[in-house]
């Protein structure tokens, strides 16, 4: 609902410039104007374009006897100069480049006309055109001058009897939001910090210690408000606490580091379940950070919503170019050092750290596989959007150009996947196994699934426990506690009979997850190594991506 003045209103005085710079006020006291017409405009309005000639005729039959024409511009100076030399204006015309004059008068629409006596009383106003009240406002101007009413509508112009207005600029959702900001109508808690104005804004962010060793987007409440429009939810609401210090996450904190990621707001539905998903005790984000190992997220992504935000599931996977993967991985890395705290040489401990520690989120090509994608494995439906969250290390290549058969082409994958963190570190917890979409054709071609394909890796890997308990040749071994309790002795060691007992990779077959991912061409797939499970490691979670984005995102 327009807020325009009316009749009997006073008018909000303004001071703006034209396109010279010259000062150009109004209801300043200063004018001997009987009457001011303000004739507010865009260029690129047809219904403007209509109304702009007629008031030129206005001005011309009036100025004379004191009538104070005012053209007043939502567009930059070369856009206004346009309008203004193709109908050729003769009135004085103002720059409202931050529109806030415009949005002060409160109208919906322009062309906005605003007829006013010196002491800003409104004597009428309209929105769009409308002929009927272009005379009035005619003979009103003339009544307020002490003339005579001219006739500034010809009968060759056919002109309709209405014709509406095109919106004003202050209705474009990033301008309101702007507006917003400058009038304290914002509604965001975080903390301000000011930048001196002598400071380059990125130098200053990353001498506070909030980057990730590459330059961030300064968060500016503009930013964090456009941002906001990728949920519905409240930004106070608390989204979970982030490890180590525990501290509250609210939507608002995840949009600020979402903004400084480079995220769009249609991401930020990911960015806030992948948070939901590391924050619980399964993934166990804290044992993540702390500990000396590569581990790090990797967020994998399934559903509709990969298509809806630009998420590459094919070519260069892991790679550079693609903006969703790269900031919402980002997002929520900086999440975890700006909220939670989790900085290298704190927390952070890993001894030598891994390039997924920037970011690190690919989505499932789900359209190349000929099995259930892996939120469907998970319990999910196939049209619902989620995401996994793995505690992983870098890929690892498995190349294998040569297999012709699902069932050697399952044996590379094994013998690839016993190298994981040591060959002789068996019964491992998870590990995320990326699959080439020339792989998985091979194996659906021999009806190969995803249990098939688990149980030859079992086998493949399973060795006899005795290969794998430290040795004078490798003093690298496994550990008593991860020995299955039934193949040990009164005295906590193997018996003799156990050391020839075949012990697969991985302790169970679901904890190889599987994903279809990557470029049609090229025999090469990948692998990412777990860190610890159970109780002590990490365990992937799911979550569901809520269809939350703003109806004016």
């Amino acid at each position: 609902m327009s807020d325009f003045p009316i009749a009997g209103a006073d008018a909000p005085a303004f001071a703006l410039r034209d396109r010279n710079g010259t000062p150009l006020a109004f209801g300043d006291g200063e004018s001997s104007a009987p009457a001011t017409l303000l004739f507010f405009f865009k260029h690129d309005c047809a219904t403007c374009d209509l109304t702009a000639p007629l008031v030129e005729r206005l001005h011309g039959a009036l100025a004379a006897q004191g009538l104070r024409v005012v053209g007043v511009s939502q567009d930059a100076p070369a856009q206004t100069t346009g309008f203004v030399d193709r109908h050729e204006l003769s009135f004085a015309v103002a720059l409202d480049t931050t529109l806030e004059v415009s949005a002060e008068y409160g109208f919906d629409a322009v062309p906005a006309l605003v007829l006013a006596r010196d002491r800003r009383q409104v004597i009428c106003s309209f929105e769009g055109f409308v002929k009927r009240d272009l005379l009035e406002l005619t003979r009103l101007a003339a009544q307020a001058c002490g003339a005579a009413t001219p006739e500034i509508v010809r009968d060759e112009d056919q002109l309709p009897e209405h014709q509406p207005g095109c919106g004003s600029k202050v209705h474009d959702p990033d301008v309101a939001r702007r507006l917003a900001v400058r009038r304290g109508a914002a509604t965001l808690g975080a903390r301000r910090v000011r930048i001196p104005i002598d400071d380059d804004p990125f130098e200053f962010m990353a001498a506070q210690g909030l980057d990730d060793g590459l330059p961030v987007v300064p968060p500016t409440e503009e930013r964090v408000l456009r941002m906001l429009q990728g949920t519905t939810r409240p930004a106070s609401a608390v989204v979970a606490h982030i490890p180590p210090n525990l501290a509250p996450a609210t939507v608002e904190k995840i949009a600020v580091n979402a903004v400084m990621a480079g995220c769009r707001p249609e991401y930020l539905p990911v960015v806030i379940a992948a948070t939901e998903a590391a924050c619980t005790d399964a993934f166990n984000l804290h044992g993540v950070l702390a500990t000396t190992y590569f581990a790090t997220p990797v967020i994998v992504v399934n559903g509709p919503i990969r298509h809806e935000i630009g998420l590459n599931c094919g070519g260069n996977l892991f790679g550079q170019g693609f903006r969703a993967n790269a900031t919402i991985g980002r997002a929520l890395q900086l999440l975890v050092r700006n909220v939670g705290g989790g900085r290298p040489g704190g927390v952070d401990m890993s001894t030598l750290g891994q390039p997924g520690k920037f970011t690190c989120c690919v989505g499932e090509n789900e359209e190349e596989s000929g099995w259930e994608p892996l939120h469907v494995e998970r319990g999910f439906g196939r049209n619902t959007s989620t995401v996994t969250l793995f505690a992983g290390e870098a890929p690892r290549a498995i190349r294998d150009q040569l297999s012709r058969t699902a069932r050697s082409l399952g044996a590379s994958v094994g013998l690839c996947l016993e190298a994981m963190a040591h060959p002789k570190l068996h019964r491992m917890g998870e590990v995320l196994l990326v699959v080439s979409p020339e792989h998985a054709r091979t194996f659906a071609r021999d009806g190969y699934s995803k249990t098939d394909l688990r149980a030859r890796i079992q086998e493949v890997t399973a060795r006899p426990l005795r290969e794998l308990l430290p040795d004078d040749e490798c003093q690298k071994g496994m550990a008593l506690s991860a020995i299955p309790r039934e193949l040990l002795g009164s005295d906590g060691r193997p018996t003799p009979d156990a050391l020839d007992t075949p012990l697969a990779k991985f302790k169970r077959d679901e904890d190889i997850l599987i994903i279809v991912g990557g470029g049609t061409a090229g025999k090469f797939s990948a692998v990412l190594g777990g860190w610890a499970s159970g109780t002590t490691g990490s365990i992937a979670v799911t979550r569901e991506i809520r269809n939350e984005r703003s109806s004016s995102a």
